[in-house]
């Protein structure tokens, strides 16, 4: 088994896509290991993002995370993390899939309704971000 993280980011909390995100990852066969919802403070944003701390969009990606609430989950499943990207679709909406959540659900680059870890190995560390052993079923 696998571990991802899975943030449903402000513009798809605000415009209410949190019960119908969370369909859609128990529909695909990911198991829910940890969740909460939580509003990121501005350092808090900075020191999840930190890995893009030098790129140009840093403090929009930063400002925008912290601008209201998000539901961050720990995913569980076999290939979680290539899964949950094919889930979730490229980066920016309108060259997503169809049946992706961020054609579905994204706006635009910025805002594009969710976030997923990159590899493996950072997903386990995205995870342990959010959420103490504890909190981890």
């Amino acid at each position: 088994m696998e571990t991802t993280l899975a943030i449903i980011k402000p513009d798809a909390y605000a415009d209410g896509n949190t019960g119908k995100i969370i369909d859609i990852i128990i529909s695909e066969g990911f198991k829910i290991i940890a969740m909460k919802q939580i509003h990121l403070s501005k350092k808090d944003a900075e020191g999840f993002y930190e890995v893009h701390k030098e790129r140009p969009f840093f403090n929009e990606l930063t400002s925008f995370m912290s601008s209201g609430c998000c539901v961050v989950l720990s995913l569980e499943r076999e290939n979680a993390v290539s899964k949950w990207r094919d889930v979730i679709g490229t980066t920016n909406p309108e060259e997503a899939a169809n049946d992706t959540i961020r054609k579905k659900f994204g706006k635009n680059t910025g805002n594009n309704a969710v976030h997923g870890s990159d590899s493996a190995e950072n997903g386990i560390l995205e995870s342990n971000y959010f959420f103490s052993k504890r909190e981890l079923i």
